[in-house]
């Protein structure tokens, strides 16, 4: 068995740095590039770092059994799934003809100000026309892409992670 998957420990340390890295290269897109965020690319970092919350509190929580380890990996796929269910979401709006987007919502601090949370994840669940606009490319790809590639790769670590449970919990 390779390093990346010697005991529990490890894989909840490439989890954590990982989402560590996802969120590092948001925060640097958002203030050094002056790229500003849509309602879903915060839910996107939502899930993001909640990927990194679960694997922390592996890595710090003596994972004493293996249920306890592959419930956790459990927790951290479904985290991922949802980044990755907003990132789509945001692909598809992006991918919309002109006359199709949805109208812009204000700012995230107006809305923050002046309506219930629930409203504002029912309106981060469906987007708005901020959401729509393609700010960066690279290689083609919008940010919504590079969420997508990034959140695809971690769910197939946890997956492999998840198949070899049982021998990366007697390593530990």
């Amino acid at each position: 068995m390779n390093l990346l998957l010697k005991n529990p420990k490890n894989v909840y340390a490439i989890i954590v740095m990982y989402s560590f890295g996802m969120i590092c290269v948001a925060l640097f897109m958002e203030h050094m590039m002056n790229l500003e965020p849509c309602i879903l690319c915060y839910m996107q970092r939502g899930s993001v770092i909640l990927i990194g919350l679960f694997a922390l509190l592996g890595l710090l929580i003596n994972s004493s059994n293996l249920i306890n380890f592959k419930l956790n990996l459990y927790l951290i796929l479904v985290s991922a799934f949802c980044g990755i269910a907003l990132s789509l979401r945001q692909l598809y709006l992006q991918n919309l003809p002109e006359d199709l987007v949805p109208s812009c919502a204000p700012d995230m601090e107006y809305l923050f100000e002046t309506l219930p949370y629930l409203e504002i994840f029912i309106l981060a669940l469906t987007g708005d026309g901020n959401c729509a606009e393609v700010l960066w490319t690279f290689l083609g790809i919008s940010i919504p892409g590079w969420v997508l590639i990034g959140l695809i790769i971690m769910c197939s670590y946890v997956i492999y992670a998840l198949i070899y449970a049982n021998e990366i919990h007697s390593h530990k």
